[in-house]
């Protein structure tokens, strides 16, 4: 095998266009936030890329009051043909400014450009574009022959795919007519403060989407207002539980797109080496910063040992480093308490008793890495078999029939998202009709597209987003 080395190829972290300071986005005007400002750092080198002002109690009451205001008086009336023009004019200018787009998310998250570049920003880009042609269709969606508008969402979403998470909420949120409050994640708000001044420069109506960064009690305050219809969260297990709790009983309507602990089932007739790859991306894609990712790989005794072999040679392949250089396929871990959390759990494999194997490639000398790392001689009864790590780090569990694989995969509190791995496409039938998951995918893994719904149940949450059904979360239909 020859041994390929990369020359670096950087992109210019120039082209992110970086301010040295960002503010809340409140009425169709940045503003200065009633909350303390906090620092958002690149976890590459941990070095300060901006700071950011956040909001405060009273700025959670004016953003609601400016949402609603702007549905009763423009946003709701509008007919949605015209709604449309406003979100093609977004997606538009998201598509032309990709590239600035690209370099500012993998500076503030730690992802790799390449992976920034082919999948966050033109994933979020043809959402906005399939929501605006749903605009002035919402009676043909079949959900009713007049559907309306809930009125005010509040949307809480993660830092694992801020500007795609962000675009997620607010696509199909104004596409039916709804306006919205968001709140970005703590370490990952600035692409969603940018995507606030493009909807500023295509001349959304103040009020109709309002940006508040901030920490947890940000969220809080938003999630528990009394002026909102939909809450809409992407994050934890265990914040999306509270946040069911507190809205029990107040009639306001919520989705929650929460944790996962996604089987990859690799069956003994499955093509081997287009399997290892889909296992490889299910796992080390965005670090392993995926809610669906296929952290637990099931595969079946008889290929085990072989299929194990080629996976450890594809993983040595991957290069880990500067998220800016386009020869990297795996970047920072996202902050320094989401690292900890996976060397705390990796050590718990370790002392449970599965066997570690690392890549044995070098880590840059600073910033947040993990190493790509797999544990064999996984036990169901582990926590890296349990408990979601999130991060770059798999466990190899087998079975000998598909009814094991079936029990085995179903074996976690999660409903996210599953993988099968087969040549026969009436096993891959018979087990994603089995596989307990909102999602799952054959002989394929992370593929997202605007038309498919995604989402989970039991502990994964429940709701839709993408697809027809999934303007039905902010519908009365």
């Amino acid at each position: 095998m020859m041994d390929w080395t990369y020359a670096p190829a950087p992109e210019s972290a120039a082209l992110a266009n970086l301010q040295p300071a960002y503010r809340p986005f409140l009425d169709g005007q940045f503003v200065d936030g009633g909350g303390e400002p906090l620092k958002t750092t690149n976890p590459a080198t941990e070095e300060v890329l901006a700071e950011v002002g956040t909001a405060g109690p009273a700025d959670v009451d004016r953003a609601v009051a400016a949402a609603r205001r702007a549905y009763t008086e423009v946003w709701g009336p509008m007919p949605g043909a015209e709604r449309a023009k406003y979100l093609f004019r977004i997606a538009r200018v998201v598509a032309e400014r990709s590239r600035e787009l690209a370099v500012l998310e993998t500076l503030d998250n730690g992802k790799p450009i390449r992976e920034s570049r082919d999948i966050d920003v033109p994933t979020a880009s043809a959402h906005l574009f399939h929501h605006a042609g749903w605009a002035d269709k919402l009676g043909y969606a079949g959900l009713g022959p007049d559907p309306r508008p809930l009125g005010v969402v509040g949307a809480v979403i993660p830092w694992n795919f801020p500007l795609l998470m962000a675009v997620w909420k607010i696509a199909p949120a104004l596409a039916c007519g709804n306006t919205i409050v968001l709140k970005p994640a703590e370490t990952t708000p600035l692409t969603a403060l940018v995507l606030a001044g493009i909807a500023a420069d295509a001349g959304l109506p103040p009020g109709v989407l309002n940006v508040l960064p901030g920490a947890g009690d940000v969220g809080a305050a938003l999630v528990g207002h009394q002026g909102l219809d939909k809450v809409a969260f992407t994050g934890s297990t265990e914040v999306g539980k509270e946040i069911q709790r507190r809205l029990g009983g107040t009639g306001r309507r919520l989705t929650l797109e929460l944790g996962g602990k996604a089987a990859n089932i690799v069956y003994d007739d499955a093509p081997l080496d287009q399997a290892v790859d889909g296992v490889v991306d299910g796992i080390f894609f965005n670090q392993g910063h995926v809610c669906c990712a296929g952290s637990r790989l099931l595969v079946q005794e008889s290929i085990a040992e072989e299929f194990e072999t080629l996976l450890r040679a594809r993983i040595e392949t991957l290069r880990v480093g500067d998220p800016l250089d386009k020869n990297t396929d795996v970047g920072a871990i996202n902050s320094r308490a989401q690292l900890d959390r996976i060397v705390d759990l990796a050590a718990a494999g370790d002392a449970e008793g599965a066997q570690r194997w690392t890549s044995s490639c070098a880590l840059p000398e600073r910033g947040l890495f993990f190493p790509p790392t797999v544990f064999s001689g996984v036990e169901q009864t582990m926590r890296v078999a349990r408990e979601e790590i999130f991060g770059p780090v798999l466990s190899v569990l087998t079975f000998r029939t598909p009814d094991e694989a079936v029990a085995k995969a179903n074996n976690t509190p999660y409903g996210l998202s599953a993988g099968v791995w087969t040549e026969k496409g009436a096993k891959a039938l018979w087990t994603a009709q089995r596989v307990r998951a909102g999602v799952v995918w054959a002989n394929t893994f992370n593929r997202f597209d605007p038309t498919a719904p995604f989402g989970g149940y039991r502990e994964s949450g429940f709701g839709r987003e993408g697809g027809r059904i999934g303007l039905e979360a902010y519908l009365d239909a």
